[in-house]
């Protein structure tokens, strides 16, 4: 039976989030004695797009470029060596022109000198604009004493 047309699209769209979030991780992960692709967040964002992380006692609500400037300084400092984040699971969901995804993630890296390795979820926005699918907002937090991750999102 051959697919339809929404099928078709959805498998579309499917490809465009996956990348997109490909891209995201590739683009903040970075090797001792390399440098992140911070600059390529300005492409999968929408302009205004918003990056929080609400680990702490109050969100950190940012630009892309307010989330960059202070990683950027990390990293030309040498007091972010490496890190790298990866996405381990997800469930996207996909209504027309907008999609969410909830990603398990991983995360490890080297902070002045001493090796850090973490896990939490991150809550992607995501909208088809007239140049494609972009991300809107991503909202993340990590676990901690008292916070796991649900078994449901491995």
């Amino acid at each position: 039976m051959p697919m339809t047309a929404e099928a078709e699209d959805r498998d579309a769209v499917r490809a465009a989030l996956d990348a997109l979030t490909r891209r995201f991780f590739a683009a903040v992960s970075f090797e001792s004695g390399q440098r992140p692709a911070y600059p390529v967040l300005h492409e999968l964002f929408v302009e205004g797009g918003r990056l929080i992380r609400n680990s702490g006692d109050q969100p950190e609500i940012a630009t892309v470029e307010q989330f960059v400037e202070p990683r950027q300084r990390s990293v030309d400092s040498g007091e972010l060596s490496a890190f790298e984040e990866a996405e381990t699971a997800e469930i996207t969901e996909i209504f027309g022109n907008v999609a969410h995804r909830f990603s398990t993630y991983t995360k490890s890296g080297v902070l002045g000198g001493d090796p850090f390795t973490g896990r939490g979820m991150i809550s992607t926005q995501f909208i088809r604009t007239p140049h494609g699918w972009k991300i809107s907002s991503m909202a993340w937090d990590d676990e901690r004493p008292g916070l796991t991750i649900p078994d449901r999102y491995r």
